[in-house]
């Protein structure tokens, strides 16, 4: 699959913007453990136009990352084609895409990401404008539309492919149901058969293990698929999902310094704490600390643990690395037990 001249490979994994989330350490890692792509927490463009500081940010792009997209979102024509200028001047991104898809109130309420679900026409002058403003690959995020009575992405699609973008990622859910829901993962392959398209389609929504992003493939006929929320405190994920699409072994390079084996218990501890180190690396020590709790307190290596609530408590309220970490070394026993384990198997695991 390529998007302009970028090569991302047969049927890669990508990592979805989101706020909060894709810092640039947290992407690093997901890089490593096989992302074929990753995205960077959306930016106001309006924000970029008046050059406030905490969003030039998260605009800094690792080497070691890439390729790496650039998020960017708005209502205003103007302001979002000056934005990508800023984005492509500041960070030189490998692709610039535009959240037409954001479903929060504070975003979509006020006509900006998935809100210009209402407003089509808004929607592709901003396309066109953003498009013609960078010379670098330009894509977009968006959903099935706005509610189940106005799921609209099939004609839209082409509309905006015909507006210039060079890949279209779509979530599998309408504006209305949030996060809500199973993904519909039926209109994605529509569009994906739909004779008229000729840019990749990037599917998105409720992948959370290798397997279903392998059936995403082989029954929807998508060119790639993005992954979100469940990435929260496993960037591993990749490596396991990566395997699984490929039916082969990713091999880690340089992911991280561990005495233990790819995908054991220990070691998937030990990406947590280098996730930690990213992030007080990228801010400072107690802000990094802040940053990735909601990695720390997602993770499913700590689910299943039996009487952790007193010590997940602990973890959460760590305040520095040297604190945090002697939690983590007192838990690496109590991990390397349970995790892992399913439901099912968990009453014989304490019993023992």
């Amino acid at each position: 699959m390529k998007i302009g001249k970028i090569d991302l490979g047969e049927r890669p994994l990508l990592l979805a913007p989101m706020e909060d989330v894709t810092d640039a350490g947290f992407r690093l890692l997901c890089h490593r453990m096989g992302a074929a792509m990753v995205y960077s927490e959306f930016v106001a463009s309006d924000a970029l136009v008046r050059s406030v500081k905490r969003s030039f940010e998260k605009l800094k792009i690792s080497d070691d990352e890439r390729p790496t997209a650039i998020q960017i979102y708005g209502k205003k024509p103007d302001a979002m084609a000056e934005a990508a200028k800023i984005v492509e001047e500041v960070a030189h991104p490998d692709v610039l895409d535009m959240n037409f898809g954001c479903p929060v109130k504070r975003v979509a309420g006020k006509g900006a990401g998935a809100g210009l679900l209402q407003n089509i026409p808004l929607m592709l002058e901003i396309t066109r404008r953003v498009v013609d403003a960078v010379k670098i690959p330009v894509t977009a995020k968006t959903r099935l539309g706005w509610d189940s009575e106005h799921e609209i992405i099939v004609d839209l699609a082409e509309q905006l492919q015909d507006c210039g973008i060079q890949a279209l990622t779509i979530h599998g859910r309408t504006r209305a149901q949030m996060y809500k829901g199973d993904a519909d993962w039926s209109l994605i392959g529509e569009v994906k058969r739909n004779p008229r398209m000729h840019i990749p389609i990037i599917g998105n929504g409720d992948i959370c293990t290798g397997e279903e992003a392998r059936r995403a493939f082989d029954d929807y006929g998508v060119d790639a698929v993005m992954v979100g929320r469940a990435t929260f405190g496993q960037p591993w994920i990749f490596k396991e999902m990566v395997d699984t699409v490929h039916s082969g072994e990713y091999l880690l390079e340089h992911a991280l310094e561990s005495d233990y084996a790819p995908l054991s218990a220990d070691w998937k501890l030990d990406v947590l704490k280098e996730q930690v180190r990213q992030s007080i690396a990228r801010i400072d020590e107690y802000r990094g600390i802040l940053h990735v709790r909601r990695h720390l307190a997602a993770s499913p290596i700590f689910k299943g643990i039996p009487n952790f609530r007193d010590t997940r408590i602990a973890i959460l309220r760590a305040t520095t690395q040297d604190e945090l970490f002697d939690l983590m070394e007192q838990v690496r026993p109590l991990v390397r037990r349970y995790d892992g384990k399913r439901p099912e198997d968990m009453k014989a695991v304490v019993e023992e």
